[in-house]
């Protein structure tokens, strides 16, 4: 497998975006910004992980992460965070932030098992006033409060 920044289309990439965000609204607005690495298998697009500029210099965001599902759990996501952690090294970052739903308790063990610490939550982060369904549950828990993780360098 070969993870590499990503210069083609984007929008070939939709299916990846919208596997790791419930709001077509929000993938839509932040899908164009920033860079992307993707992980391939040969010719075949198997992950992604989205780098974007947050207002913080030296902070950059892992905005959109998702790893097809007959791959998951093989270890692509663990090698694009790692990728996405070097490539922000690279660009002089010393932080690396990223969000996530509180109901997701396989995202946040996750993202632990990478490095990150918990730093803030946003309650009631998620609902159809930001794009999202009302109702939404992720593994059994109502979707709406976001939590951010950090990673210092």
């Amino acid at each position: 497998m070969d993870i590499e920044i990503y210069t083609g289309d984007r929008a070939a990439l939709l299916p990846l975006f919208a596997l790791a965000d419930d709001s077509p609204s929000a993938v839509a607005a932040y899908m164009p910004l920033g860079e992307v690495l993707v992980a391939r298998d040969g010719a075949v697009v198997v992950g992604h992980a989205q780098i974007v500029a947050t207002a913080e210099t030296d902070t950059l965001e892992l905005k959109s992460l998702a790893v097809l599902e007959p791959r998951q759990s093989q270890g692509v996501g663990r090698d694009l965070v790692a990728a996405t952690a070097a490539r922000c090294r690279d660009r002089g970052a010393r932080r690396l932030i990223v969000s996530t739903a509180a109901a997701g308790i396989g995202t946040l063990r996750f993202y632990q098992r990478q490095g990150f610490r918990m730093e803030r939550i946003v309650r009631d982060a998620f609902g159809p006033h930001t794009g999202y369904p009302e109702g939404l549950m992720v593994d059994g828990i109502p979707l709406r409060d976001q939590v951010f993780l950090d990673m210092v360098f």
